[in-house]
């Protein structure tokens, strides 16, 4: 008799990448992008201790700053978060788009350190966050995506209807999480699930 064991793809696709060189890429860790997030205290907790685990494990860390016209680049609110400071060697990237890839060096450095999995964390989880997932993936980089590591500002659209912050975090944890993509492993996991 032959068994053979079904395994829902998206279970399979949570499976650690053993071959893949890893970088933690905390996006928009900034003062004025982190004051109002959906539950701060515990996301920058998680921020803290993926940071601490990247280190513990010689993964390089790569910081995303944004800049825009409300987000003036120098300003104190544009400055990373009082609770992260790069060590030295970790690379700062400035960004200008939603995208950490848009027009920065962000995939020159992540090319030149051999990088084929990104671990994905910081904030808005519905613009930086998704924009830099979906760059990520279209440019052939395994992502694992902290799902407990992301959050964002309630979203309220034109027509007054109001998004809750915790249903844009759960939504891009779930869409990524059941999406495929050819040749390119996706996962999501809370950070103490996250493996270097």
């Amino acid at each position: 008799m032959l068994l053979v064991a079904i395994v829902p793809r998206a279970v399979a696709q949570q499976a650690p990448a053993t071959a893949a060189r890893s970088a933690l890429l905390v996006v928009d860790a900034q003062v004025d992008v982190l004051r109002a997030v959906h539950d701060r205290e515990r996301v920058v907790r998680n921020l803290a201790e993926l940071v601490r685990k990247a280190r513990a494990g010689g993964v390089p860390v790569i910081w995303v700053q944004h800049s825009d016209a409300e987000l003036r680049r120098g300003s104190d609110g544009w400055k990373l978060a009082p609770e992260f400071v790069p060590a030295a060697g970790e690379a700062v990237v400035h960004k200008t788009y939603n995208s950490s890839f848009a027009e920065t060096d962000l995939e020159q450095r992540l090319r030149a350190l051999g990088i084929t999995r990104i671990v994905l964390a910081g904030a808005a989880t519905n613009w930086c966050i998704r924009a830099t997932a979906y760059a990520a993936l279209d440019r052939g980089y395994d992502l694992l995506l902290a799902s407990d590591a992301h959050s964002t500002e309630p979203m309220t659209l034109d027509d007054g209807t109001v998004i809750p912050a915790q249903s844009i975090v759960a939504e891009l944890n779930a869409t990524l999480r059941w999406l495929a993509v050819p040749k390119v492993r996706v996962d999501v996991r809370p950070t103490a699930g996250v493996v270097f």
